[in-house]
């Protein structure tokens, strides 16, 4: 295959890697779930099953300099971008050795030594930032790329328009990714919205607009191979829906009456993992002893976060207003 801009280059270790890191949030947060049913992690939490194409493919297209701001669905995000396992894991726990110290939880990760700049509890509360980011970068003059990810559910909200509106009047870099899973909550897309092709709410801003299948782990990565080249040529927005899928509720708490379970077991047949890798041993990319050693690798660095995040230090009462306010306590 060609190494061109929208086609990557289906190395063996590069489809490896690939189908690694996508099981690597799946097991990880099969392990979120379980730990959540033992009340290790309080709170909402909110999984990824069946949408890790879309972080798996967009993520590591990006530089480093770059930036990256997630949804309150956002533990893939995180991993996919560097932010180590264990500080995630400390995070969800609430322990002080967490990225966000414990005080955001699972939705607010944030690493800025990764640039990833966080989930956001507020549903489409990550595009002003990401404008605000991309108009930053623009007046200091860097040529830095903000990729915005969201769902389908937050282009109902009047900060989407607000944002898509000044990026494209401003002309600013920002990659925004609908994460398009056809049920904002509960509710289904067709229900909420007239207008059910979400590219075209972009092209309603004049922002040049794909959408992709957001299953398809290979077609995500050539998508946002030719969308982040664009964004960094043009210095202007871009928009990639990805339409994808989530297999568990909506959080934990969802009892998930909105919708039929045949039709999730349907979907289940096409999830990312099984379709790559079926797609992989077809063509014989893949054999018995590498999905071993995948599964194993993915074990041990789970077991390795879940004893950090038992280890790790409550953060003393002393210290709850540290950062709560501008002062020199920092």
């Amino acid at each position: 295959m060609s190494a061109s801009i929208d086609k990557p280059r289906l190395s063996r270790p590069h489809v490896l890697d690939l189908l690694k890191q996508m099981i690597r949030i799946r097991r990880f947060e099969d392990k979120c779930a379980e730990l959540y049913s033992r009340e290790k992690i309080r709170g909402f939490l909110h999984l990824y099953d069946g949408e890790e194409a879309v972080a798996v493919g967009v993520i590591p297209v990006l530089e480093k300099r770059d930036r990256v701001v997630g949804t309150y669905r956002e533990h893939g995000h995180a991993l996919v971008r560097g932010v180590p396992m264990t500080a995630v894991l400390a995070e969800m726990y609430g322990k002080q050795e967490g990225c966000s110290r414990g005080r955001g939880g699972s939705m607010h990760l944030f690493d800025r030594a990764t640039n990833f700049h966080g989930g956001n509890a507020i549903v489409g509360g990550g595009l002003p930032l990401a404008v605000g980011l991309a108009l930053a970068d623009r007046m200091r003059g860097e040529n830095i790329v903000t990729a915005c990810f969201f769902g389908e559910g937050a282009v109902a909200e009047g900060e989407f328009h607000e944002s898509l509106n000044l990026a494209a009047l401003w002309g600013l870099p920002v990659l925004f990714i609908c994460e398009n899973n056809l049920y904002a909550m509960g509710t289904a897309l067709a229900l909420s919205e007239s207008e059910t092709d979400i590219q075209h709410k972009a092209t309603c801003y004049r922002i040049q607009s794909e959408a992709v299948d957001g299953m398809d782990v290979v077609a995500v990565e050539a998508a946002a191979r030719r969308a982040v080249h664009a964004v960094r040529e043009t210095g202007k927005p871009h928009f990639l829906e990805c339409r994808t899928y989530r297999l568990r509720a909506h959080s934990m708490f969802d009892a998930q009456l909105y919708r039929d379970k045949a039709e999730v077991e349907a979907w289940r047949k096409k999830e990312p993992i099984v379709r790559f890798q079926g797609w992989l041993e077809a063509n014989r990319m893949i054999h018995a002893d590498d999905l071993a050693r995948i599964e194993a690798d993915v074990a041990a660095e789970i077991a390795e976060a879940v004893a950090f995040a038992e280890a790790g230090t409550w953060e003393p009462v002393e210290q709850l207003t540290r950062f709560t306010y501008a002062d020199k306590a920092v």
